[in-house]
């Protein structure tokens, strides 16, 4: 359910309908071709989370995979990205709120907010998960409701309906409108909506059982969000004309007016609220868990090891809730330009994330079968290494489509910046390390004599 309620949020209630928009009813082809990407990383992913469950996750594989750079580089990249996002997440919150009450202000609403999941996060990982686990679930029920209105509505069983047939979705300039250059554009929209199911495999380490949780998680989470994002999307291109100008301005009230539901732009306005609340209590553990493994590892702060009796990572916990008020106070101060900069950096690095989730699996899959002993692995990925090779290629593919257009264009320069800037930290950080180290050693050693 923590999977779920990561991948299911606002890319799917708002930005599906900028996808449609841009490919047509062939978004679908778009959808598949991503979450079959999905699919396959979170595979490898899942063969070593069931193995090696850890709290860094991937930033631990990549370490081990590939030296220590690679872990501190990823690791870091992940948890500025997620603190951007938080930032964005509670001011969409806090707008929306506003909207219904005019008389609150957007700080408040936003202070609130963090404050509640601040108490949640650091109360316990079981508070934690039981939020998530409600929180999704309303997503899940608002989703399969959708699903179940949109299914009777394209077969005519709601009164004053009659079946659509095909018109819609072979009509209007055929399936593919805008053709394969239309699906690739798609593919961009759309490749990034399934980001955040990648912390089923952070929470792993703290399972009462990590390899059978990861394992359980991971195969059942991948094919239920492929049916509620291919699903949701099939209903509205159904239902609707591909081009209809309600459909950008919000795919699920589109469809939920024509079945003539009341209220269904407000229904999905508290919907929307909650899928953004969830998804930022989720990327509150997420970085707090990040950056405690970061720190254990002397990568980070060791101020962010301290633990409360709760085995809480309370000061991980307090940074993250603190600089996500800041990142909440960047959305509103910072000029345009400067915000969209950071913004950009935050957009593809979940294509880092992938790229060395593939590497590190390449890397690591020997060493942990012999680690397995006859047991054997508890999850593997399917096809090794060919399939993982493939996959690799699939995601140079989507870098090459990104470099074809302006805005993704963009999000790779900023993304290759913040990844060059933390390398360079990393770098200092291991210059100043072998000082202290020497410096230390030649006092032991006078001291000594």
């Amino acid at each position: 359910m923590m999977g779920l309620g990561s991948a299911i949020g606002a890319g799917l209630f708002l930005g599906s309908g900028v996808g449609i928009a841009v490919a047509g009813p062939a978004v679908l082809v778009s959808y598949a071709v991503a979450g079959l990407l999905v699919v396959l990383v979170m595979r490898m992913l899942a063969e070593m989370a069931a193995a090696v469950p850890a709290s860094g996750s991937f930033s631990v594989y990549a370490e081990r995979a590939l030296g220590r750079w690679a872990g501190f580089t990823l690791g870091w990249v992940y948890w500025f990205t997620l603190i951007m996002v938080l930032g964005v997440e509670i001011t969409g919150v806090a707008r929306i709120v506003t909207g219904w009450l005019p008389g609150v202000p957007q700080w408040g609403v936003a202070l609130a907010a963090v404050a509640v999941f601040a108490v949640v996060n650091l109360v316990g990982v079981r508070q934690f998960g039981e939020f998530e686990f409600w929180f999704a679930l309303i997503k899940v029920v608002a989703i399969v409701g959708f699903l179940v209105v949109g299914v009777a509505l394209a077969v005519g069983w709601l009164p004053g309906t009659e079946p659509v047939g095909t018109s819609n979705l072979l009509g209007h300039g055929g399936f593919a409108p805008t053709g394969l250059g239309g699906i690739a554009a798609g593919l961009l929209v759309v490749v990034f909506a399934f980001g955040g199911i990648e912390i089923v495999t952070i929470a792993s380490a703290e399972a009462r059982d990590p390899q059978r949780a990861v394992a359980r998680a991971t195969r059942s989470i991948v094919w239920r969000i492929l049916l509620f994002y291919v699903g949701a999307v099939a209903v509205m291109v159904l239902v609707l004309p591909w081009d209809a100008p309600q459909l950008v301005d919000g795919p699920f009230v589109a469809v939920l007016e024509l079945a003539g539901l009341p209220g269904a732009a407000r229904l999905m306005e508290v919907v929307v609220v909650l899928a953004l609340l969830s998804a930022f209590n989720a990327n509150i553990y997420a970085t707090s868990r990040m950056a405690f493994s970061l720190a254990g590892r002397g990568d980070g702060p060791r101020v962010l090891r301290r633990v409360s009796g709760r085995d809480v990572p309370w000061v991980a916990v307090l940074v993250s809730v603190v600089l996500g008020l800041v990142a909440v106070a960047l959305n509103w101060l910072l000029p345009d330009a400067l915000l969209g900069i950071l913004l950009n950096a935050a957009g593809s690095s979940l294509l880092v994330v992938w790229v060395l989730v593939a590497v590190s699996q390449l890397r690591l899959r020997p060493r942990l079968v012999a680690a397995a002993g006859p047991e054997g692995l508890p999850l593997r990925m399917w096809g090794y290494p060919w399939l993982t090779w493939a996959t690799l290629a699939a995601l140079g593919g989507v870098v090459v489509l990104m470099l074809t257009d302006d805005a993704a264009r963009a999000q790779l320069a900023a993304t290759a910046g913040l990844v060059a800037v933390v390398v360079v930290i990393y770098a200092v950080s291991q210059v100043l390390r072998r000082r202290s180290t020497r410096a230390t050693g030649g006092a032991a050693a006078e001291s000594g004599a």
